[in-house]
């Protein structure tokens, strides 16, 4: 995903000035894709220059704010874009190099670590969960809440999914240190295949 369709789907559900837009992303779309306010107004800038929104001063701020809404241009660059094929996206994280780093050299005191992700990701997990309360009491009815409801869902499933797998990184931590290697430090199971060869 790229920052101006993360924009232009925000502006699609409501055109708004740059301030307000840049609180709901926060507070939204910014959940699954972080940007700085900064380069919110950027990108917003070369939106319009590239003809797909356009910035109309508010009367009642006499000039100061400004309301960006999407053209028809860039109504038809997200349909294009939310249509076109894509790969998923590869695991790329820090933290499964750190696991693998402390399995060679540990132990080291990852679990602190671990711990303060746990506390990250449960905080994380119960803002989804009250948002869910509050935004879907119910199951939806139409296309459009249902949509967003799975979105939020994805989100909870992801921190669900890094509480558990944090808390087996955490009993991983409480086993043996070399239970499993070779005097070299290659695993074992690979030690004796090189030995039936």
């Amino acid at each position: 995903m790229s920052l101006p369709h993360a924009l232009l789907t925000a502006l699609v559900e409501r055109s708004c000035s740059g301030s307000d837009l840049a609180a709901r992303f926060d507070r939204s779309i910014g959940y699954f894709w972080h940007a700085t306010h900064q380069q919110i107004y950027r990108e917003l800038a070369r939106l319009e220059e590239a003809g797909l929104i356009e910035s109309l001063p508010e009367a009642s701020t006499r000039g100061r704010k400004r309301a960006y809404r999407v053209l028809p241009a860039g109504r038809n660059e997200l349909k294009a874009w939310v249509a076109q094929e894509d790969e998923p996206a590869a695991l790329r994280d820090e933290f499964m190099v750190r696991l693998r780093a402390e399995a060679a050299v540990g132990p080291t005191k990852l679990d602190g670590e671990i711990r303060r992700r746990i506390a990250l990701h449960e905080a994380k997990l119960a803002l989804y969960r009250e948002i869910e309360r509050k935004d879907f009491p119910a199951e939806p009815q139409d296309r459009e809440t249902a949509l967003h409801h799975l979105v939020l869902r994805a989100g909870v499933r992801y921190e669900e999914n890094w509480l558990e797998l944090l808390n087996e990184a955490l009993i991983a931590l409480q086993k043996p240190v070399g239970a499993t290697r070779s005097r070299r430090g290659k695993p074992a199971v690979a030690t004796a295949r090189a030995k039936q060869k």
